[in-house]
């Protein structure tokens, strides 16, 4: 099983957007510190508030702090994109309000402690269920894919130091600097978290059956070709080959597809 580091502080960077804690929110009441959640808990929202987003376009993201979790101008596209761990391309169905329209949510678990991240993306599941009405089911289809192959020379990965541990992935930048900081990952793992920051969903083609450790230093998005600062790093397909011994190649595949039979505009707080 693995998680994604959306973030536990006021300010962090996911997917390269900034993602900042709406500290005039009248929902941000000072934060608890809890212990916690117990892993086998399977939490949902206690209470959940969502309204229309009013806030800066430019803010948005995913916080979750002590006992809240605080969502910000996010679409139920990306709900669903970041709550199933699927690529964009990959969602089927999406009625064009599911992409435009932009919500804040607040709410707190149901459960006493502060979940992981696993538990986080079990709650967004629920919520899309039961407030969103949100019915789906999976199916294989051919699509564009970038296939992460072995580079010359061979791959460039540690073995993880605890096999044991949840898969992660901790991601902070700096501008469009991005450090990312993967641990006990699969490279069926990694093909995950890539599709969050490329136009095509990721597969794994290398044949490596291990769990490691590694990171990835890249200048996020397109700046990468104007910039005239030659300490930047490079790219993020230069990036994983320089640093990781693999390779990105554009290709196309079967993969399941997440299609949406039904969801409905939420339902009343």
């Amino acid at each position: 099983m693995m998680a994604r580091c959306w973030s536990t502080s006021a300010t962090a960077i996911i997917l390269g957007v900034p993602l900042l804690l709406a500290q005039s929110s009248p929902e941000a009441a000072p934060v608890k510190r809890v212990a916690p959640m117990a892993k086998a808990a399977h939490p949902a929202f206690e209470v959940a508030s969502i309204k229309p987003s009013t806030g800066d376009p430019n803010h948005s993201g995913f916080t979750f702090e002590g006992d809240r979790f605080i969502i910000q101008n996010e679409s139920v596209f990306r709900l669903i994109n970041l709550a199933f761990q699927v690529h964009r391309n990959q969602i089927v169905g999406a009625p064009n309000w599911v992409r435009e329209n932009a919500y804040d949510i607040y709410g707190k678990p149901d459960v006493e402690g502060e979940p992981n991240l696993l538990q986080q993306e079990e709650m967004i599941q629920k919520l899309l269920a039961d407030r969103f009405k949100l019915r789906f089911h999976r199916e294989q289809r051919e699509l564009p894919v970038y296939a992460i192959r072995i580079d010359k020379g061979g791959p460039k990965l540690a073995p993880a130091a605890d096999p044991d541990a949840l898969a992660l992935e901790q991601g902070n930048g700096h501008g469009y600097e991005t450090t990312q900081t993967y641990t006990n990952n699969s490279m069926k793992d990694f093909a995950r978290w890539l599709q969050f920051f490329l136009d095509r969903p990721a597969i794994d083609q290398t044949n490596l059956t291990g769990r490691y450790d590694f990171r990835l230093n890249y200048t996020y998005g397109t700046i990468e070709s104007t910039s005239t600062d030659p300490n930047a790093p490079p790219g993020l397909f230069t990036a994983i080959r320089e640093q990781l011994g693999l390779r990105l190649e554009p290709t196309k595949a079967l993969v399941d597809v997440f299609v949406i039979d039904h969801i409905e505009g939420p339902s009343a707080n």
